[in-house]
């Protein structure tokens, strides 16, 4: 008969590793959207490339839990577009900060806005 006290031990360790490795992970993620400057974009993709794993999906997902702190606004899709919730307050954003936009007006010009730390 297996032991289910150790089984249950052992999930609970390992939901508390990936607990700790999602932390970890999404500090980094902060910490490099807390980097770009004023005018300047990151692609999620572009933030997991400088986090050195995870994924964009995974990055949306740090964002959307704990990036009110951060500038939002700075890290959105590869095409240039943000998620649709969020429009209104990035446009904003983008004006002020003379982010370079597509003619479209919604869309970065991820060409010219893209940021190389």
């Amino acid at each position: 008969m297996p032991d289910r006290l150790g089984a249950a031990a052992d999930e609970d360790r390992d939901h508390q590793d990936a607990g700790t490795r999602f932390d970890d992970f999404s500090e980094a993620v902060l910490d490099v959207v807390a980097r770009i400057p004023p005018g300047r974009v990151l692609s999620y993709g572009d933030v997991a490339e400088l986090v050195g794993h995870g994924g964009p999906r995974l990055v949306g997902r740090v964002m959307a839990m704990r990036g009110s702190g951060v500038p939002w606004w700075r890290v959105l899709r590869a095409d240039g577009s943000v998620v649709p919730e969020l429009l209104t307050g990035a446009v904003a954003r983008y004006r002020e900060e003379g982010t370079p936009m597509r003619r479209d007006g919604v869309r970065v010009d991820m060409r010219l806005a893209r940021w190389t730390p």
